[in-house]
């Protein structure tokens, strides 16, 4: 890695854990330039404004998914249905971990920025499009299981749109209460999917 790229990266990197604790528009260029460690020239040299810098901390979020929210879980489980739980259960630790404050970083944009920055609600639709991508790997490698007529793209979404409505409760409670109830909501009606498949196909055989 050159000095230069290194520096970008800093940059990038030091503009994402703002944006993530403090939001997009309460975190200046001064205040990543600070946090970097880097000059101004050097900030103004990779992003000439913030919302370059913004769809940089976007794609590098893409760029995380695999290594960060989904290969610890692949690693360590096999299930593909267990699996898409393993990833609902990263996120709950992560609230765990800031005590419930700051939340899914994509879903707070999205509600900061999609209005005015159509170009980061591109990026931000394609963060939300690869984490469904790997919901829908799982569902998809489980299709034996589920009742032939479950549409597996539509709950892929529906478990995207859980565990944002949940993190956003819990956010705004302070506690793990409303996670856990929306998570346990989403196993029961999930297990009874795999109980009617699992009692289709036994007819079938017999």
């Amino acid at each position: 890695m050159t000095a230069t790229s290194s520096t970008r990266d800093r940059i990038v990197e030091t503009a994402r854990l703002l944006f993530w604790e403090h939001g997009y528009e309460a975190t200046s260029l001064a205040d990543v330039a600070e946090k970097s460690h880097a000059r101004s020239g050097s900030l103004y040299h990779f992003f000439r404004t913030k919302e370059e810098l913004l769809l940089a901390v976007l794609d590098r979020y893409v760029n995380l998914l695999w290594p960060i929210v989904i290969e610890p879980v692949f690693s360590r489980v096999t299930d593909p249905i267990e699996r898409v739980f393993g990833i609902l259960d990263g996120y709950r630790q992560g609230l765990v971990y800031t005590g419930c404050a700051h939340g899914c970083p994509i879903g707070n944009l999205a509600l900061e920025v999609c209005d005015d920055l159509p170009r980061a609600r591109e990026k931000i639709a394609k963060n939300f499009e690869g984490w469904r991508g790997w919901i829908r790997k799982c569902l998809d490698e489980a299709k034996d299981r589920f009742p032939a007529n479950v549409n597996r793209e539509q709950l892929a979404v529906f478990v995207l749109t859980v565990m944002e409505g949940a993190v956003m409760q819990a956010r705004a409670h302070q506690n793990l209460e409303p996670y856990d109830a929306s998570v346990a909501q989403l196993r029961d009606y999930i297990n009874r999917l795999l109980a009617e498949g699992a009692q289709r196909s036994k007819s079938t055989i017999q």
